[in-house]
């Protein structure tokens, strides 16, 4: 299973991500029919949300088929996604992509998707990842926004308030992810967020410095604020990701042939009985430092995906199971 180290205390933190999870990332990363990854042009609705600079961004797009008469009845009938982020992000957008074009949706209805069922599509996720899914809901929420623009529907005259306003205006609480009061009192209300670690696990506030948790108008201030004073308890901080060091010259902190070994385990344990569905294959050449040096056999040799195949499944389950500071490079 992938896992990320505890930065306090230096094990594995696993995560148990569902058969569905792991089948929706492994269909996108190889390009597979019926996936979502890409980008529609002259796209009927465009959203992002977050940041390359924060770790996870996402940029999701759709289509409709225009209605005659009225705007308003549009149908969605072609969502798509471009992401910078881990295995949850890309099966999460996955979700919300086939939710879409499954449910014949106006976009107007199409507001009405919560990460809540996002996560149940994907039949659960770590906690850890749960803001994965709501960055899918919050660009939908843009991209729905970008439509109504583009067809001259009046949000506000049908009582929808999106609130785009918010990540722009308002006291910056969280500057190390750029979210504001507004926003995450929004937030803590919609998704019934009750700790400082709910917080970060479903939109990242405090998740880096962590030095708006307990200032004065920080995280627990808005808690404070929404639920009212609460018992009071023992500081739970969340778990860190390792911060990512240059690659050049860097070597593993466990032995060359310790490193070596989880390499080949990821390979051999994880990334090639799915390269073997379609006939392919891979092998580790070289490892110097962090960079792995792979190359493909059998099918994947002459696979026009294979670059992304490179990046986003076996640099992805190398980073997520070994170290995260790991590049691979296709020999």
């Amino acid at each position: 299973m992938p896992y990320n180290r505890d930065a306090r205390e230096g094990r594995p933190m696993t995560w148990n991500y569902s058969q569905k999870t792991t089948e929706l990332f492994m269909n996108a990363v190889q390009g597979k029919a019926g996936s979502h990854m890409g980008e529609i042009e002259d796209a009927d609705g465009f959203g992002e949300h977050g940041s390359i600079a924060c770790g996870d961004a996402l940029r999701f797009t759709f289509r409709v088929e225009r209605h005659a008469t009225d705007p308003k009845q549009d149908r969605i009938v072609e969502a798509r996604y471009l992401t910078f982020g881990c295995t949850s992000a890309i099966a999460a957008s996955e979700a919300l992509c086939a939710i879409l074009e499954e449910s014949d949706f106006t976009p107007i209805q199409a507001l009405e998707v919560t990460n809540q069922e996002i996560v149940k599509y994907l039949g659960g996720l770590p906690q850890q990842k749960i803001h994965c899914s709501v960055m899918g809901a919050e660009a939908l929420e843009a991209a729905v926004f970008n439509w109504a623009q583009k067809r001259g529907v009046d949000l506000a005259d049908l009582g929808i308030d999106i609130r785009r306003e918010e990540q722009e205006e308002g006291r910056l609480v969280c500057t190390c992810f750029g979210l504001t009061e507004p926003y995450l009192k929004r937030k803590i209300r919609e998704l019934n967020l009750r700790t400082i670690p709910d917080i970060t696990n479903a939109v990242k506030a405090g998740g880096a410095c962590m030095s708006c948790h307990h200032t004065p108008g920080g995280l627990q201030d808005l808690l404070t604020e929404v639920w009212g004073a609460q018992p009071s308890s023992l500081i739970q901080l969340p778990v860190l990701p390792m911060a990512r060091e240059p690659e050049g010259g860097h070597q593993p902190e466990i032995s060359p042939f310790k490193f070596a070994k989880q390499v080949e385990r990821v390979i051999d344990e994880y990334v090639a009985p799915q390269l073997a569905k379609d006939a392919g294959g891979i092998e580790v050449v070289d490892i110097k430092g962090m960079v792995v040096y792979c190359h493909f056999t059998g099918a994947c040799t002459t696979c026009a995906g294979s670059p992304r195949t490179l990046k986003l499944m076996v640099e992805q389950a190398l980073k997520e199971q070994v170290d995260e500071r790991i590049r691979v490079v296709q020999m």
